[in-house]
């Protein structure tokens, strides 16, 4: 494994509302492992970005920005919250601007290497449940723990709807998929599970068979 990481790390990727928080957050408490949501660190950070009047698209400014903000990680309830300057962004996190703008800032490198760097340092210190778009291929790449879970177009419409965010499912696949950094994939050695009929604890059901089948102690 990476030769930062000390402790057990399960990979959940997968596209915009496939299921993979709910997923994630279900299969931690299973476990009793630590939840990481990798999108909501990219989240706070569009936030911050938004809020101090920085144009999303240039990318200069973001980096120069993002390096001067002070970040730290809070252990709630099991759940890893990323601080910004000593600030919970929680309840700002899915405001309209934040869901329009966070696949372009999320796409600045520096934006990325610094989320990074903080799911590692976790991953020092705690047996970790991540969930987001690149973790299996890119952050944790050498963890033997790697799902993606998928949903057909219409099934991920649907629940996005049902949470009350007004984000298009298909813009943000293209972006995800298409950004030079990091971009959504399957890696190789990926499980993928297609969660279009299933409920979640059906799929957390799924995952904890397959995790006995690679000898981990569940």
């Amino acid at each position: 494994m990476h030769t930062e990481v000390r402790h057990r790390v399960i990979a959940i990727d997968g596209p915009a509302a496939s299921g993979k928080s709910s997923v994630a957050r279900s299969l931690a408490r299973r476990l009793n492992f630590v939840y990481v949501n990798s999108g909501a660190m990219y989240r706070a950070m569009t936030w911050s970005v938004l809020q101090r009047g920085i144009d999303p698209t240039d990318t200069n400014k973001i980096a120069q920005f993002v390096a001067s903000l002070k970040f730290s990680g809070e252990l709630k309830d099991s759940e890893v919250r990323l601080r910004i300057d000593d600030v919970d962004f929680t309840p700002y996190l899915h405001d309209d601007g934040v869901n329009s703008e966070v696949s372009r800032v999320s796409t600045v490198p520096e934006v990325r290497q610094i989320a990074v760097e903080r799911m590692r340092s976790y991953a020092r210190e705690h047996d970790l449940v991540v969930e987001g778009r690149d973790i299996g291929s890119v952050v944790f790449p050498e963890t033997p723990y790697k799902f993606y879970v998928d949903a057909s177009p219409e099934v991920r419409a649907k629940r996005r709807a049902a949470q009350g965010q007004r984000d298009q499912i298909a813009r943000r696949d293209q972006a995800d998929s298409s950004r030079a950094t990091s971009p959504l994939i399957v890696a190789n050695d990926a499980e993928v599970i297609d969660t279009s009929n299933m409920s979640i604890n059906a799929v957390v059901d799924e995952i904890v068979k397959r995790l006995r089948a690679k000898n981990l102690t569940v």
